[in-house]
């Protein structure tokens, strides 16, 4: 997380056990030290489990989120909406209409204005350059709610699945089936920091690039954790947890679609993938998922997939997150 003094680069409250992390951005996985991670993740996990109760502490009242998106989305924008309502704040939703960032007016200037009314920004983009700029520009936390290079929130709503499911942030093997891409990049960033255990299974074309497994990597050497590469599916998952896997193809690659789709052919999570794997594993999706292409609806509608456990805790995930900076 970078500091509102330091500016934000590249790769609380008393009722919850949090850290002051107040004026701090969420740019990238790599800006939270793997005890901001734990800490975030133990409190959003009490968070849920209040809530559950009903018990809602306005820790964000008087707050007001903008969220500026370049994207459609569901859970990001309800996940957002919704978690500062029960904070006991509120968030203005600013579609690609009504800013037109980029042609309209710059990322710089929209950061400038929106500083002076808001309290903090959630913004998803095509360009994490615009996520950026938009730190650089604003004197109030920025968060990245999604951009081509990494979808950091995400990767907390995987943690605190994990959390919730083992009781634990490390000696978890994940294992990545598809694309090398925003999602497993995060993800990748976040295992090297905590100890975990990731294998990447994606053809040798699609694979995540080399400097990101090296920085996993590097980290992964201090924290005891794991970062493999293969391209085989079945060996991938024979001593899997958890096994992720996303669309083959992602918004702005559309042109790509069918090549990809013949690339990811034998990448299927599907019934004869899972038998392979231990009988405890279970799959998870960051949806929206393409149902018959990268995942079976016998699979996603099964009773070993969390991927709709996974889709609320970006909820409860993000609370503690915003939280903390704001």
């Amino acid at each position: 997380m970078a500091s509102r003094r330091r500016g934000a680069g590249r790769p609380g409250a008393k009722h919850h056990k949090t850290m002051d992390l107040r004026g701090r951005d969420y740019t990238a996985v790599l800006d939270l030290t793997a005890e901001e991670i734990r800490t975030l993740i133990d409190a959003a996990l009490e968070m849920k489990t209040r809530a559950k109760a009903g018990e809602r502490p306005p820790l964000l009242a008087g707050k007001v989120l903008a969220l500026v998106f370049e994207k459609p989305s569901l859970r990001t924008h309800v996940t957002f909406q919704t978690g500062m309502l029960q904070l006991g704040g509120h968030a203005v939703y600013l579609s690609p209409r009504d800013i037109e960032m980029g042609s309209r007016e710059s990322p710089l200037d929209v950061a400038k204005n929106l500083e002076r009314w808001v309290d903090g920004i959630a913004a998803r983009t095509f360009s994490h350059e615009t996520i950026l700029e938009l730190a650089r520009g604003a004197r109030v936390p920025v968060v990245n709610a999604l951009s081509d290079w990494e979808h950091p929130c995400q990767t907390l709503a995987t943690l605190l699945t994990i959390r919730e499911r083992w009781g634990r942030l490390n000696d978890v093997r994940i294992v990545w089936i598809g694309d090398g891409n925003n999602v497993l990049r995060s993800l990748a960033f976040a295992t090297g920091k905590l100890g975990l255990s990731l294998t990447i299974c994606a053809p040798q074309a699609f694979g995540l690039d080399g400097d990101s497994i090296a920085r996993a990597r590097a980290d992964a050497a201090q924290s005891h954790g794991t970062i493999e590469l293969t391209d085989d599916p079945v060996r991938a998952v024979s001593a899997a947890d958890l096994i992720l896997t996303d669309v083959w193809t992602s918004m702005g690659q559309e042109q790509e679609a069918v090549a990809r789709r013949r690339a990811f052919g034998p990448y299927q999570v599907n019934a004869a993938l899972l038998a392979r794997a231990p009988k405890d594993a279970v799959v998870s999706h960051c949806l929206p998922a393409h149902r018959g292409e990268e995942i079976t609806d016998e699979i996603m509608d099964g009773p070993r997939c969390v991927a709709f456990d996974e889709a609320e805790n970006r909820l409860h995930s993000q609370k503690a997150l915003l939280a903390a900076i704001l």
